[in-house]
């Protein structure tokens, strides 16, 4: 699962639009269902609409009604140069505590030379979560 993953994430590194920045990141997203869905980095002029790879996956597979996922692979370097691994940045570690199961959920990152696997937990510690909007009662 980790290699399958980690190449369909390069596919998805192709595709990014990184006009300003030239660091290309693509995601592969795998579903419960055995889904695997593709992100890539998005960037705009004003930066701020930017969007990573890892939610972009996770958008598109939320928009067909998915919402239930195992792993994600994620890869990102400057265009044209050997990279090493490239961790989630914090909003896209929130988007995942959403959707998944901080205990099971993987991460995976690779990179030419190596690869490391984390749960959501390891990478978001303290995240907040649904439970943290539950009312106590009081």
């Amino acid at each position: 699962m980790v290699r399958m993953l980690t190449e369909e994430a390069y596919q998805a590194q192709k595709k990014a639009y990184v006009p300003y920045s030239g660091f290309m990141v693509g995601a592969a997203l795998l579903a419960k269902n055995g889904t695997v869905y593709q992100g890539c980095n998005i960037e705009n002029a004003s930066f701020s609409p930017t969007n990573c790879a890892e939610r972009t996956a996770f958008f598109k597979a939320v928009s067909e009604g998915v919402t239930e996922f195992d792993a994600i692979a994620i890869v990102g370097n400057k265009r044209g140069e050997k990279g090493d691994i490239c961790p989630p940045c914090g909003v896209c570690r929130q988007v995942m505590a959403e959707f998944c199961d901080p205990d099971n959920f993987q991460v995976i990152l690779a990179s030419e030379d190596k690869t490391a696997v984390y749960t959501l937990k390891e990478l978001l510690p303290l995240g907040f979560t649904k439970k943290d909007l539950e009312s106590d009662g009081t």
